[in-house]
């Protein structure tokens, strides 16, 4: 197989190596109804978001940039606190969301990173930007136990920089960056084409970003988060829009493993990236198509607070409708209830038997020992 790859790709073993790197190609007609399709489904979610006001285009964004961030980090094997991601990005968006989460230093750098990237996305990318976001990801200049460069390229002290996985004396590589002494010559041409003018599509140019910036590993750790935000950035600029409603980290954290095996095979490959780009393209569209069910759920959240909005609550019963409101694991019990809101089972009780007496929950019609409970939501039918 490894044979195989070389031969395709003259004699060497990574794309970087090539003679013509970095001159990317790609056979535009084989993409062009891929990117007509993300495009068109793009139109179509937007157009749906500019009928919808401006307070719940806001919930949509901070779902959307809230799943973004979680799932950048999760995607490098790293979980983060949805409740503190999203206070965090709430409190810079001005949105109001109740209570919020007291902040988390290593939280506030991701969400740091992912607003700067899309909310300043006309700004230039500069080699001091992306410093700004590597040192915004790594506050303590320490990548778990490792120290690390921070807010600087990589310098080879201890090695190549490779991609591994496997135990220590049997591991694979799947990929080597170029040296760090040509870091210099090759951000600066990153950066410059990522700044100039140039005759792809906005949405290709996103793709290549992303797969470049990732071939050039030019930090110690973060590579693969601040691909995806500069990623973001250039799908911001195609949006002409600040505002995210989807989250292209979330469709890959979804596809994972395809999602390292292509960039793989991508590194290993020529300099025709058409497949790459296909695999990109339809990912995005995916997250757009996403994005749709994530606008359905603000917009029901939306439509039954506003029908129950005349209603007095206690704190307990406006955080569980939330809870169910937000997607529910499991059945909702009485048990399950006080647990969550930290009462007796008695008033777990009291605070059920009030709802179901205003209509506002139902119960289940599976019988059983323990009974459960259901939300009556009048904006679900409204949506359908």
């Amino acid at each position: 197989m490894e044979h195989n790859l070389r031969m395709n790709s003259g004699d060497y073993t990574y794309i970087w190596q090539a003679s013509d790197w970095p001159n990317w190609h790609y056979d535009l007609a084989a993409l062009a109804g891929s990117m007509a399709e993300a495009s068109r489904a793009q139109g179509l979610l937007m157009g749906r978001l500019a009928d919808v006001g401006m307070a719940l285009r806001d919930q949509a964004s901070l779902a959307a940039l809230t799943e973004d961030v979680v799932k950048t980090s999760e995607i490098e094997g790293e979980i983060v606190s949805v409740d503190s991601v999203r206070s965090s990005i709430a409190r810079r968006l001005g949105v109001d969301i109740g209570a919020l989460v007291p902040a988390d230093r290593h939280v506030e750098g991701v969400v740091e990173m992912v607003m700067d990237a899309t909310v300043n996305c006309m700004a230039l990318v500069t080699q001091e930007r992306l410093f700004g976001w590597h040192a915004a990801l790594f506050p303590t200049g320490y990548s778990g136990l490792a120290q690390i460069n921070v807010g600087a390229w990589r310098d080879d002290g201890s090695g190549p920089m490779q991609v591994v996985s496997g135990p220590i004396g049997r591991q694979r590589v799947h990929f080597e960056a170029p040296p760090a002494e040509n870091l210099n010559i090759e951000t600066e041409r990153f950066v410059d084409w990522i700044n100039g003018s140039s005759n792809e599509s906005p949405l290709i140019k996103a793709g290549l970003a992303h797969l470049w910036f990732v071939t050039l590993h030019p930090f110690d750790d973060g590579n693969g988060r601040i691909a995806r935000a500069i990623g973001d950035l250039l799908l911001a600029r195609a949006d002409g829009s600040p505002q995210r409603f989807y989250s292209l980290s979330a469709q890959i954290q979804r596809q994972r493993k395809v999602y390292y095996e292509i960039l793989e095979r991508t590194q290993k490959g020529a300099m025709d990236v058409t497949e790459w780009l296909a695999w990109f393209l339809d990912t995005l569209h995916q997250a757009v198509n996403q994005a749709q069910l994530t606008l359905d759920a603000v917009l029901i959240k939306t439509r039954f607070w506003q029908h129950w909005a005349t209603t007095p609550l206690n704190e307990r019963q406006v955080k569980l409708l939330n809870r169910l409101l937000d997607g529910f694991d499991g059945k909702l019990t009485s048990s399950k209830w006080a647990a969550i809101a930290k009462c007796s089972p008695d008033t777990a009780l009291r605070d059920i038997n009030d709802l179901l007496v205003r209509g506002i929950l139902l119960k289940t019609d599976a019988g059983g020992r323990s009974t459960s409970y259901e939300l009556n939501n009048p904006g679900r039918t409204e949506l359908s």
